[in-house]
């Protein structure tokens, strides 16, 4: 088994790419090794000294360091623990996190998602992270940052310059977009 890494915009992040499909469809974030109980895979990867947060993409694994460790001696284990969790057979979750409650959206919250879902998830994939709609209220777009994005230095940027002006060219409705936890 072959698997790539690529550094994040984070520098605390790296994105691990097993070549092969980690959740297909979803996410799960794991920002502490209590969360991860539900996820074989992360569960090995918090076994890893200084690993701090693990995010599981469709097709990849953001691993977030903890702070005082490095990179090179962390590396090695990590791409291990994922050979190990693929060699075992083990599921990646042992359950999916719940989706949304089914209330029917408003057409602009419905504008919202599908814009996020279209243009900016795939973009923030690539770099390791990931965004969840938390709610519209007054204009303001209520967005959760995840993965390589949670923590990053640049998410501010991102949040102000790429997913709000997005947001607002298409939906005169918005006016702004704050992250929440």
């Amino acid at each position: 088994m072959f698997i790539q890494t690529e550094p994040t915009p984070n520098p605390a992040t790296v994105k691990f790419l097993p070549g092969r499909d980690v959740m297909g469809d979803g996410t799960a974030d794991f920002p502490d090794a209590v969360s991860a109980a539900r996820s074989p895979l992360a569960t090995r990867l918090f076994g890893v000294t200084g690993v701090a947060g693990v995010f599981l993409g469709g097709d990849f694994i953001s691993v977030v360091k903890a702070d005082g460790t490095e990179w090179p001696a962390m590396k090695p284990q990590i791409l291990a623990a994922i050979m190990d969790h693929y060699s075992s057979g083990d599921p990646v979750v042992l359950e999916l996190e719940g989706g949304d409650s089914g209330a029917q959206d408003s057409a602009i919250v419905a504008q919202i998602k599908e814009l996020l879902e279209t243009r900016i998830r795939p973009a923030l994939a690539q770099d390791g992270g990931d965004v969840v709609f938390r709610g519209f209220e007054n204009g303001v777009v209520l967005l959760h940052l995840r993965g390589a994005c949670s923590g990053c230095p640049s998410a501010g940027a991102t949040l102000k310059h790429g997913i709000e002006n997005l947001l607002r060219h298409y939906i005169p409705e918005v006016t702004g977009v704050r992250a929440v936890a």
